[in-house]
């Protein structure tokens, strides 16, 4: 009999500690699929082993000390069985009752909540699979899969929380153990709300993508979404602070002792409002500037190249003017006045402004190249001084600094608005094609005069940048043994290179046909 009873009372404690174990195991299970602890598995798994090392270590001095205590009192001769009922019956009736009714409360309670999971599980897939076939058209099945499998996540992990809640204060167990448990699950759902609005943002936000896709069209302002949607990135992250932002300052203030913290969560909020609609803000504008100056259709060459020009400028300030706009709203949300900053920067500005007299003078000599038109986007320039090496080439950027010149090659070529030097422009109306034949002397002059004339009509006839048929300036020099004859073709601007390339060969293939014999040696270059 005695041998039954110190089995009895060892099986309870492994009992016990099989229980507890469980709980734990179920504990780690919920938090890992409800991803508040999914950041670093193996610290999870490592802290779930000592977790149970300890009970199991715990279980085996608690057997040990009973095994123990019970031989001791054999060896002093005592009845096991009568020094255990004497020690049950000195405990109260009522709290034998009171553990009774709440072991069948609990067992009550935890039936209850596996009926309720059961019954949540049913219906979200039902809601989930209604809400593929709403959304088939919008949002992936993917992003509303992982909605509904986050939002049964949560809801399981809440109703387990709250049975133990339960079960705790059925049970009679201390009021700091049901205190700190309420704070778990307030803390547990502060973050599984929290996250399951990250997933229901995710699906929101692709579906109003979709939509705004489908339903755009050159009739209503949705034709610019298309235009505006490289924020829809951007939005997200946004949401996704702002979000991770509450959650960790609702979280702060269940904790008393760092409570005084969550009051930089609002803060942070308009920071992260300011910066999102100043993003928004330069791109909405920066759109109804380009809409505006390009909303006429009949724009000609000049007209277009004039407003290509200007709106890079407008670019870069409205880019300083929000940006600026947006670090004055920030210091202010910190509650920082920005006044004695300015101050000092504007005493700064002066200082390096006059030790930066290049800068300077780069930025004014670029506005007199926008306000006097002296070139445009797209002209074929040649600039520089003629002492150092010729930029020439189309230009393709004007800023306040500098000015970007593409070479014919390929090649980009960047150069200071103060040293663009004296500057040639092969796009202003209308631009010489010249090209120099070298004949033999004996050529009839006048025959050759009328083959170039009618290849010039032709090339007219053929290509629409050419705005004049080519003619003989006459004779360009007189070599040893050729005359070398020029010719000029009125060309669209930037356009000369071009057809002095294809007037080379329809000159040589013609002569040859004509009989007349370029002179070996000869060249036939352009000026």
């Amino acid at each position: 009999m005695n041998i039954l009873i110190i089995v009895a009372e060892v099986s309870l404690i492994i009992f016990v500690f099989l229980l507890i174990n469980w709980l734990v195991s179920k504990t780690f299970k919920l938090s890992i699929k409800s991803s508040i602890l999914r950041s670093d598995d193996k610290s999870i798994k490592t802290l779930r082993r000592n977790i149970t090392g300890l009970l199991l270590l715990a279980c085996l001095v608690l057997s040990i000390l009973i095994v123990g205590a019970n031989g001791y009192l054999i060896y002093r001769g005592e009845n096991l069985q009568k020094y255990t009922l004497t020690i049950i019956r000195r405990i109260p009736l009522e709290f034998w009752t009171a553990l009774g009714i709440g072991i069948a409360k609990s067992i009550g309670v935890l039936i209850v909540a596996a009926i309720a999971v059961t019954f949540v599980n049913y219906s979200l897939k039902v809601a989930n699979t209604r809400a593929k076939n709403l959304e088939r058209s919008t949002a992936d099945d993917e992003s509303i899969d992982g909605f509904f499998n986050a939002l049964n996540q949560r809801v399981t992990g809440g109703i387990w929380l709250w049975a133990a809640i339960l079960c705790a204060e059925f049970l009679k167990l201390p009021p700091v153990v049901s205190q700190y448990l309420y704070i778990a699950l307030r803390i547990y759902l502060i973050i599984a709300v929290g996250l399951l609005i990250l997933k229901a943002v995710a699906v929101l936000v692709d579906s109003l993508d979709a939509l705004s896709l489908r339903y755009s069209s050159p009739d209503n302002l949705l034709r610019f979404y298309d235009r505006l949607r490289h924020l829809i990135p951007f939005l997200k992250r946004c949401l996704e602070f702002v979000i991770y932002v509450c959650m960790a300052t609702l979280v702060i203030q269940q904790v008393q002792l760092i409570a005084n913290v969550a009051a930089f969560g609002p803060r942070i909020i308009k920071i992260i409002a300011i910066i999102f609609i100043s993003r928004v803000m330069f791109e909405v504008v920066y759109l109804f500037i380009e809409e505006v100056l390009f909303k006429n259709q009949n724009l000609n060459d000049i007209q277009r190249s004039r407003r290509l020009t200007l709106v890079p400028l407008f670019r870069s300030f409205l880019q300083y003017f929000i940006y600026f706009s947006a670090i004055v709203s920030i210091l202010y949300t910190l509650e920082i006045d920005p006044t004695p900053i300015l101050a000092g920067a504007g005493i700064v500005g002066i200082a390096v402004g006059l030790g930066a007299q290049t800068l300077i003078n780069d930025i004014v000599c670029g506005f007199f190249i926008l306000f006097e038109n002296y070139y445009l986007v797209g002209d074929y320039i040649e600039a520089g001084k003629s002492e150092e090496r010729i930029v020439e080439g189309i230009v393709e950027a004007i800023e306040l600094r500098t000015t970007r010149v593409r070479h014919p090659n390929g090649q980009l070529q960047i150069i200071q608005n103060g040293n663009i030097g004296s500057i040639t422009n092969y796009s202003k109306q209308y631009i010489y094609a010249v090209v120099e034949v070298g004949v033999p002397y004996d050529s009839n002059l006048t025959h050759v005069y009328k083959v170039i004339e009618e290849v010039g009509q032709q090339l007219k006839a053929d290509y629409p940048d050419v705005l004049e048929g080519t003619q003989v300036d006459g004779i360009e020099n007189l070599g040893e043994s050729n005359l070398l004859l020029r010719t000029l073709t009125k060309v669209k601007p930037g356009k000369h290179l071009q057809i002095q390339r294809i007037l080379r060969k329809i000159f040589t293939d013609t002569l040859l046909r004509e009989g007349i014999v370029i002179p070996s040696g000869v060249p036939s270059t352009e000026d």
